[in-house]
């Protein structure tokens, strides 16, 4: 088939031409597709975006097929900043452009002949077309070919793996706020920031910020004549151009070697008992990051908190809650029974002294009643004094059952653990006791287990003390979870048979409320005024 016999096939039957947006690849013309050649080669009307300084990246790369014969439209944006006079600011100025644009680009349809779109890398990746494609693909016969993005020719260029097995790769514009940035940058484990040029100090801060500034790289023009590529913390800022972007590349390629026999060994066993190993002087590069789990799912981790267990070369903590963590290549995973807590952290900071990067995992806050205590208790004495500790906070149980229940921690609380294996019932006894008195609303953790079973009835009875029979209880048990189940009870009638270890008790004031909505569900909230006098 000739080329115009090709190009005649293409046209629709009912006289209007095809559009198409056409990607050219990161901009090495040997990496546009062989359809990419086939559609410009064919096309009536080649259309590409520049500057008002005319020159077109797009059209350079496309330039060895273009026909004598072609007719070009060449679409100039009217600004390439946010610096106009235009009377709807930058965006209008660019709504009027894309309008103008594609009313050109209609006439031509309109006129049976065939238009390619360049764009570079892909058109529908971050590409000028898709704005030609949003006003015109519901009135044409439309075809997107694909392209090779920057961010794949970028990853190429500097050899390192974008992500492996189940790890996940966000994309970003540079233009976000620093805060954004830098919370999606903790969070993921891979990730590519495009549209550096002037936000690049905002991106490397954020880079900083999220602790992965060291594994970033610089990729400026990736398959280009100018290209360059280096570490992104010694880049100058101001040679950065629009077209360059951060990558920061698979964790999994990065993960340090494995330990030797000895340290494996000691890995699988949380005991510490090498003094000799103990006495050694820490090794560089350590430390212990005590990580707050939320109540329950992914849904409930902080993007800090994500980042913490990602970048970890060893996770260390009870069965249950280590469970909760993603399996990652590299990565070790030492867990414990629940009554270890001070020997799992002493096991964690000799890691850390070892120069391994260990995240200690805890339900919910690791400082509410969980880890982050018994590590720094450990971490304050002899041979762990040197170990950097960090503590990122979590969703704790007591503010995920208020939510759900409506607002009953609306003013003033106290959170008591009900738990006496740690501390006396007497001592428990007369906290219940004040904090009634003071008529504050109680959070009640570790409320009843196999062991402890008479808690909860004794802590009814001393509360009824001060409390209206009918105040407001809330029980949560597993909230976020798979068996979430959230009741409001009267003080009176709460039964102790009804309670265990997942579940945390929320005690109303005497001026917490019960509403029934319209909708039908029971609301429990706490005033956020008290009565004077």
């Amino acid at each position: 088939m000739s080329e115009q016999q090709e190009r005649a096939a293409d046209a629709p039957e009912h006289g209007t031409g095809r559009l198409y947006g056409v990607g050219l690849g990161p901009g090495d013309p040997s990496l546009m597709t062989v359809r990419a050649v086939e559609v410009i080669t064919g096309a009536d009307v080649v259309a590409y975006h520049s500057a008002q300084h005319g020159r077109s990246i797009a059209r350079a790369i496309a330039e060895r097929h273009l026909r004598p014969d072609h007719i070009e439209e060449r679409l100039v944006y009217p600004v390439t900043t946010e610096s106009t006079d235009h009377p709807g600011g930058y965006r209008g100025a660019m709504e009027d452009f894309y309008a103008e644009a594609a009313a050109r680009l209609a006439a031509h349809l309109d006129a049976g002949r065939t238009v390619a779109v360049l764009a570079e890398g892909d058109p529908l990746f971050y590409g000028s077309y898709m704005h030609m494609h949003k006003r015109l693909a519901d009135r044409y016969p439309t075809e997107v070919i694909p392209g090779v993005t920057s961010v794949s020719a970028a990853a190429a260029r500097t050899g390192s793996p974008l992500v492996e097995a189940e790890e996940v790769l966000t994309i970003l514009p540079g233009t976000l706020p620093e805060e954004e940035l830098a919370a999606r940058l903790a969070a993921t484990d891979s990730a590519a920031v495009l549209k550096l040029g002037r936000t690049f100090p905002t991106v490397r801060r954020a880079l900083e910020r999220s602790g992965r500034l060291a594994e970033a790289r610089y990729v400026e023009r990736a398959t280009m004549g100018a290209e360059r590529t280096e570490a992104l913390a010694d880049v100058d800022p101001d040679s950065v151009p629009y077209f360059s972007m951060a990558l920061v590349p698979s964790r999994i390629g990065a993960q340090r070697p494995a330990p030797a026999a000895g340290e494996a060994r000691r890995a699988a066993e949380p005991a510490i008992s090498d003094e000799a190993a103990m006495s050694d002087e820490p090794v560089a590069g350590g430390e212990v990051v005590v990580v707050g789990l939320g109540p329950a799912g992914p849904m409930w981790l902080t993007p800090e908190a994500r980042g913490a267990l990602a970048a970890a070369d060893d996770l260390v903590g009870y069965t249950t809650y280590l469970d909760r963590v993603p399996v990652r290549p590299g990565q070790r995973r030492h867990a414990s029974d629940n009554k270890v807590e001070a020997v799992r952290a002493e096991f964690a900071l000799d890691l850390a002294r070892r120069g391994r990067r260990v995240a200690v995992v805890s339900s919910g806050d690791p400082g509410v009643f969980a880890m982050a205590t018994a590590v720094l208790e450990a971490a304050s004495v002899a041979p762990y004094r040197e170990v950097p500790v960090r503590v990122l906070p979590g969703m704790t149980a007591a503010h995920a059952a208020a939510a759900r229940a409506g607002a009953p921690l609306g003013h003033d609380y106290a959170v008591i653990s009900l738990s006496d294996r740690l501390k006396p019932w007497e001592v428990i006894a007369e906290r219940l006791r004040s904090a009634a008195a003071a008529d504050l609303v109680l959070a009640l953790y570790n409320p009843g287990s196999r062991s402890r079973v008479w808690q909860v009835g004794k802590a009814r009875e001393l509360l009824l003390e001060h409390r209206a029979p009918d105040t407001p209880v809330v029980l949560g048990r597993d909230v976020g979870g798979p068996e979430e189940s959230v009741r409001v009870v009267r003080l009176a009638d709460l039964d102790p048979e009804q309670v265990d270890m997942r579940t945390i008790l929320l005690i109303g004031s005497s001026q917490t409320r019960t509403v029934r909505r319209g909708d039908g569900t029971e609301v429990v909230w706490t005033p956020r005024y008290y009565p004077q006098g």
